[in-house]
């Protein structure tokens, strides 16, 4: 994980892009230190493929600036992709190439040493998982092994920071595993920027969270902070059957309680699901509540929250136009 005092790779400042007269990234600005592994989080058409295009060089910013590894991606884009892996989402791959043909033929484009490229090769791909498969035409392999191959060419120069759109796509909950894990040993010497729709898979490997929705910055911040900073505490009381009216406004009368909902229950028992705002803890309270009113309290659980309620509640409003606003993104 970054520390607070290690040198910044990535800096954002202000950055827009428009296509037309859509503004697909909005002023948005962000640093990311060396060590750190970023998850970049958005709804589609959020303009996170943008922002991912500007920092590989792949598109010219409107305004503001980018910076990786202390070039400008608009005045040095030879520098910044001398120092940068990059794994797209549909990673463009020859099909008609051997694995081993054509991790070469990278490794000649990156300019890695002739002397150097088989030893680059047999390192990265021992961490990768393909060496069973290098002899075989691309063409031929499954979506997870075309996956394992993309992302072997990201990281076969080895370069200061990998940008990776959907890298466990297409992989079997194993393979989930072990490239999670590699991410994440990635970032203790390199910095990651990680896009993905698998909110757990943040969960498991980032150490910070940027989220954009309709071109603008969101929320940025540890995952764990933003669920305690964004979700209101939530907890469940179940109780033998009981008139739900009467139980309802009791509970609603509790401090701190913002909503008290009805839910679904087995029969002969009855369940609520009570928000409360902030941090406050009202177990105490709910307990007190179920003994005072003779109520048979059969069970009284803190519901955990999720990064993906943040989520979901962060962007809601952008998934209307969503569909819309990816096409263009893409097509650019």
């Amino acid at each position: 994980m970054a520390t607070n005092d290690a040198p910044l790779l990535i800096r954002v400042e202000h950055l827009t892009k428009l296509y037309g007269t859509n503004r697909a990234v909005n002023d948005i600005s962000f640093d990311v230190p060396k060590g750190e592994v970023l998850g970049f989080l958005g709804p589609n058409g959020a303009g996170k493929s943008t922002t991912m295009k500007v920092l590989t060089c792949y598109l010219a910013p409107t305004a503001g600036r980018a910076q990786v590894a202390g070039f400008d991606v608009y005045t040095h884009p030879l520098e910044v992709r001398r120092r940068i892996g990059y794994l797209p989402e549909d990673t463009p791959l020859y099909k008609d190439m051997l694995v081993l043909e054509y991790l070469d033929y990278v490794t000649e484009l990156r300019k890695v040493p002739k002397a150097e490229r088989r030893g680059r090769i047999k390192r990265i791909g021992e961490i990768t998982g393909i060496m069973k498969v290098l002899g075989k035409k691309i063409g031929e392999l499954s979506r997870g092994f075309r996956q394992r191959v993309g992302l072997t060419q990201a990281m076969v120069h080895d370069p200061d920071i990998l940008i990776l759109d959907e890298p466990t796509s297409g992989l079997d909950p194993n393979q989930i595993v072990e490239i999670r894990q590699l991410i994440k040993d990635l970032g203790q010497s390199k910095t990651v920027i990680l896009s993905t729709h698998i909110l757990p898979e943040v969960q498991a490997t980032c150490s910070r969270v940027v989220i954009i929705s309709d071109g603008r910055l969101v929320a940025d911040g540890r995952p764990d902070d933003l669920v305690a900073r964004e979700h209101a505490n939530t907890f469940r009381i179940l109780l033998e059957r009981a008139e739900p009216g009467p139980v309802r406004a009791q509970l609603e009368t509790l401090p701190g309680v913002r909503s008290v909902s009805e839910d679904p229950s087995e029969t002969n028992t009855l369940a609520f699901t009570v928000t409360t705002d902030g941090e406050n803890d009202l177990r105490r309270e709910l307990y007190q509540a179920a003994v005072a009113n003779q109520w048979p309290l059969l069970e009284l659980t803190r519901k955990s929250a999720s990064l993906e309620e943040v989520f979901r509640r962060l962007t809601q409003a952008d998934t209307v136009a969503a569909p819309e606003a990816d096409a263009k993104e893409r097509a650019a």
